[in-house]
């Protein structure tokens, strides 16, 4: 038996409207986990991160700067992928055990086109469920860039390329998911979804990742890449999320 999962599985943070909107529109929005001067020091500890990165871990591309490594920077973001509602929904959704797949800062730069609408993994795959999150650094807000989510696509059989002819135009019935500084985005990776375009003069940060079963591959290979200097500090939950316990 798998203690760490039944435990959180008997975590009920979450309503139970909660988790039958996020089961029927394929995404939720709720608070953060932290907020105030811990947000504050959050959010320092990602500008740091970001201006110290560098190599593989590190890739500025045409719309966005993403950091990969985001675990081994600082203590602050395991507040992040320990949130207990954020593990109440991760278990319902993948019902069954489950670990961090990947976990990094992604800074959407100013004046930047919206991205393609897409699914992150079809519910088709074997590799299938995948759960996602996103805090908000920033603001999300119309015209910085804000997720944009097709509610119940994540149930629909095919993927936004094969019925869409503009994958960058707006979607009818699309919903953006706006919300302050702190506020969380969870979602069903099956959706579709991508970025708005940032037609502002600042750039939108934020801190994302994913969840996989325990049996499926990370993305991001914790065991071999994670400093051990970084495990001393970290809960037997922690270690358990990134598949850092013992075998």
């Amino acid at each position: 038996m798998d203690s760490h999962y039944e435990q959180i599985r008997l975590d009920r943070i979450l309503s139970q409207q909660a988790l039958e909107r996020l089961d029927d529109c394929g995404f939720l929005i709720i608070p953060g986990p932290v907020s105030g001067q811990e947000f504050s020091g959050l959010a320092d500890a990602y500008d740091k991160a970001m201006a110290e990165a560098s190599g593989p871990d590190f890739k500025v591309s045409s719309a966005t700067t993403r950091m990969s490594d985001l675990v081994s920077f600082h203590s602050a973001f395991e507040a992040v992928f320990l949130f207990p509602p954020l593990l109440q929904a991760c278990s319902h959704i993948i019902g069954e055990p489950f670990k961090l797949s990947s976990f990094l800062a992604r800074t959407l730069r100013a004046h930047t086109p919206a991205q393609e609408l897409h699914a992150d993994l079809p519910r088709s795959s074997g590799d299938a469920p995948l759960f996602g999150f996103i805090l908000m650094i920033d603001q999300f807000m119309p015209g910085n860039g804000a997720t944009r989510f097709a509610p119940r696509s994540h149930v629909w059989p095919d993927v936004p390329a094969e019925r869409v002819f503009d994958v960058r135009a707006k979607y009818p019935g699309e919903t953006l998911g706006c919300g302050n500084p702190g506020t969380m985005i969870l979602f069903n990776a099956a959706i579709w979804h991508g970025h708005t375009a940032n037609i502002t003069s600042r750039p939108r940060r934020s801190i994302q990742g994913y969840f996989v079963r325990r049996n499926v591959t990370q993305g991001f290979d914790f065991r071999s890449r994670l400093p051990d200097q970084a495990r001393l500090h970290m809960s037997t939950r922690a270690l358990y999320l990134l598949d850092l316990d013992e075998r």
